[in-house]
C-alpha cells in the first residue's frame, strides 16, 4: 500500500534549508509559522518504515530558534548603531562655532584672549609666558598665584600690539627665586569643524590645530 505520497528525497529537501542554507534560514526567521508548517508536513509525510528520530525535530527547532535570535539581535544592534550615529552627528554639530577651552593655541585677532592659569599651590610667584606659532617667546609677565582668568590684550613690553595669529601660553612656578615647574595654561579658541576619527570625536580649531573632544575643559558662546 502506498502510504508515502512524498518521497524520501522530498523529505530531505524539507529539512535541508533549516540546517544547511544560511540564506534560507534568514528567510525562515521572518516567519516562524512557515517553519512550523514545514515541520508538520515533514512529520505527516515521513516514511513510516523509516521514521525521523524525534531528537532530530528538536535539533532542527533549536537551530532555527538560535538563528532567529541571532537575526533579531543583529537587527537590534543595527538599530542601536544607527541611533548612536545619529546622536553623535548631532553632538558633533553642536560643537561648531563654540569656543573651546584647551591647552592648544588661541587665535589672536586684536581682541583680548581669555587665559586660565593653573599654577601649583606651593608656588611663591608665577609668570605667564606667551609664545607665537613658531614657538618664540613674545611676552613674559608676573601674575598672581591663583587660577582666576586673565585677559591677554596682546600689548607687548615695547608698547606694540602683537601680530594676529596663534599664541599659546605657559605658567612658570617660582620658588626660592627660581623657576621649578612649567605648565601649559588654557585658553579659549573657536571650533570650526568636528569629525569622527576611529570612534573619537576630533575638533578643528580656528588656529588649524586638532584636539580630541575629551581634551576640552570647557565651552562657551563665541565672544564678541
Amino acid at each position: 500500500m502506498d502510504t508515502n505520497p512524498v518521497s524520501a528525497t522530498t523529505t530531505s529537501t524539507v529539512r535541508t534549508p533549516v540546517i544547511e542554507s544560511a540564506d534560507n534560514r534568514a528567510v525562515l526567521t521572518s516567519d516562524f509559522d512557515v517553519f512550523l508548517q514545514m515541520l508538520t508536513a515533514q512529520a505527516r509525510y515521513q516514511d513510516p518504515l523509516e521514521p525521523v528520530d524525534s531528537s532530530e525535530y528538536a535539533s532542527q527547532l533549536a537551530q532555527f530558534s538560535m538563528v532567529e535570535q541571532q537575526v533579531l539581535t543583529n537587527d537590534l544592534v543595527e538599530s542601536l548603531m544607527n541611533a548612536l550615529t545619529s546622536s553623535e552627528t548631532g553632538n558633533m554639530a553642536q560643537w561648531i562655532g563654540m569656543e573651546a577651552l584647551t591647552s592648544s593655541s588661541a587665535n589672536f585677532q586684536g581682541n583680548p584672549l581669555t587665559v586660565i592659569p593653573n599654577p601649583p599651590n606651593d608656588a611663591e610667584s608665577v609668570n605667564l609666558v606667551a609664545y607665537n606659532s613658531r614657538g618664540e617667546e613674545v611676552q613674559r609677565f608676573a601674575i598672581g598665584t591663583g587660577t582666576d582668568p586673565i585677559l591677554w590684550n596682546g600689548v607687548l613690553a615695547n608698547g606694540t600690539l602683537a601680530p594676529n595669529g596663534a599664541y599659546r601660553f605657559e605658567t612658570e612656578a617660582i620658588a626660592n627665586g627660581a623657576v621649578y615647574r612649567t605648565d601649559p595654561a588654557q585658553s579659549y579658541t573657536r571650533v570650526v569643524e568636528s569629525r569622527m576619527d576611529a570612534g573619537q570625536m576630533r575638533l578643528v580649531l580656528d588656529t588649524g590645530e586638532f584636539v580630541n573632544s575629551d581634551e576640552v575643559a570647557g565651552l562657551r558662546e563665541p565672544s564678541s
